[in-house]
Parts: C-alpha cells; structure tokens; sequence
C-alpha cells in the first residue's frame, strides 16, 4: 500500500517531521511518500496561504493519479484541510484531511476533547471546521498558543510547555482528549500525551491510520454527485509559472526531471533530482516504509 503525504506548505524540514510520524503509525506493508510543493505559502496562516495551499494540493494530487504509481490513498497534512473537498473529486481512493481525521478518532476516544492550535487568526477555520464536522458537541474549546507555524521546526523552542500549558487548561475545563491542532506539532504527541495524563491525539498519525484502515476495507471516495469528477480540468499555478526543474525563465508545460524515491533513512531534506514525482512543481523528501 502507498499512501502519499502532502504537507500544503514549502517546508522541507517540517515535511520531513511529518513523514516521520507518519511512519511511526504506518503498517509494515504500507509505504509513506512525502511531498511538499516547490513554490507556494512558507506556511499556512491566513486565507490568502490557504488558496495557495490548495491549489497545491490539487496539483500534487492529479499529478500522482496521473502517474505510473497512483497512490492508494492521500493525506492532506495541514489542520485547515485546504483542497479536501477538491482532491476527493479528482480520485476515487481515500482523501483525508488530518484536522477530520483528529476530530473523529478524539471523539472515538473520549467524550470531549478540546484543540490547540498555532496562531489566533486559524481559531475561525478551526471553529469552521468543528461545525462542518458535526463536532460541536464533542469539541468544548479552542485555544491559540500563539506559535508561529514555522517556530515549530526548532526542536529547542518553547512550544512543547506552551502547548502542554493550553493542552492542561483545556483538560481543566472538561476535555478527555486534546487536538494538536497543526501538522507541525507531530512529533510532540508523545511527550505531551505522558505531560498531560490524557490522550493527545496528532492528526498525522490519525489520518494515516484512518486512511490505511480504509484501503484495507475497500471504501474509496464516492463518485455520486459533489464528489463526481469535475466537469473542466484544473489550471492552476503550475499552469502560469515555471515548473522548479526548468529554473527562471522556462516556458515548458511539460513535468521537469522527477525525484527517485528513496528508503527508509534516507536524507529526507536534500530532493533527488532524477526519477518520479508527483508533480513538475512537488519537492519528494523520499519514501517511508
């Protein structure tokens, strides 16, 4: 089973983290590919990242259907799930978006969970993405630690006992379970979940699980109406700017070169440059078995 992770944003080193959590929850049969877009939002934090985010994540994913080796399910690695919607058009397999995939398995594993999340501007998605997942019962609160997205690739930062402060807050207020609210925070699950004495759920790992359990199943994404294929192709970014391999100036629309995948162990923040891809504008930080 392969299962292509998408981190929206053009970190590599955050990329790299989140495969890494990924791989931590994945089946011995199941192999985690890892891309982020070559240009785009550094990160996402405003309405404005968000559209680049899921044009993105459209891109990456018709490139991969339309690849040698279409992926057998797909991970949309950012709390907001921008392209959710669109990216279960263009397939029929699993599309999971992690802040969808946390919610439910929170749900699943207490009565009421609450979420913590990076800056103060996402809390209107957040509490958008609550409803749409008729979660209003279950979530009781929504905090902002105020994290930068970006501040959590420092592994020397404060995040971890500022997200254990609001994660204990929200505890204190009646949450069985807490929500680590962006993709960035994955690698922290652990130690807060023995800080805090309650389960701390990453939406990475939700979402791999969830997506994996569903290939297993044979469920897909259903074809019936909204989620039909689209009645027009999508020209997106990669259908006005230069593909990264072309370099400035390059006027191809053809795919440049195309990154070998690599194993396991592999140095994840240094791109191949010969190979496959998933797509012309997509960074591959290699496979994770």
């Amino acid at each position: 089973m392969r299962i292509l992770l998408i981190n929206p944003n053009t970190s590599r080193a955050m990329t790299a983290k989140i495969a890494d959590a990924a791989r931590g929850v994945a089946g011995p049969d199941v192999v985690i590919d890892a891309v982020c877009p070559a240009t785009g939002a550094a990160a996402i934090e405003s309405h404005t990242d968000e559209i680049a985010a899921a044009a993105a994540v459209v891109e990456l994913v018709a490139a991969d259907r339309d690849g040698s080796d279409p992926a057998d399910a797909y991970v949309i690695a950012c709390f907001g799930d921008p392209g959710l919607d669109a990216a279960r058009e263009l397939v029929e397999v699993p599309v999971i978006g992690i802040a969808e995939a946390a919610m439910h398995l929170a749900a699943v594993s207490g009565r009421h969970f609450g979420v913590v999340t990076t800056l103060s501007r996402t809390l209107g998605r957040a509490h958008d993405l609550v409803s749409r997942y008729g979660m209003e019962r279950a979530c009781v609160s929504l905090a902002a630690t105020g994290i930068p997205v970006l501040d959590l690739e420092d592994t020397g930062s404060e995040a971890v006992s500022l997200i254990e402060r609001y994660g204990a807050e929200a505890a204190a207020g009646g949450a069985d379970v807490i929500v680590l609210g962006c993709a960035g925070m994955a690698d922290l699950c652990t130690e807060l979940t023995a800080r805090l004495g309650v389960p701390v759920v990453d939406g990475v790992a939700a979402a791999v699980g969830m997506a994996s359990g569903m290939v297993r199943m044979g469920l897909g994404t259903s074809k019936r109406d909204e989620y039909a294929r689209p009645p027009r192709g999508f020209a997106g970014v990669g259908a006005t700017e230069p593909a990264c391999a072309g370099g400035p100036g390059a006027t191809s629309d053809a795919p440049g070169p195309l990154a070998a995948p690599r194993t396991a162990g592999a140095d994840a923040t240094a791109p191949t440059t010969a190979g496959r891809a998933p797509s012309p504008q997509a960074v591959n930080l290699g496979v994770f078995a």
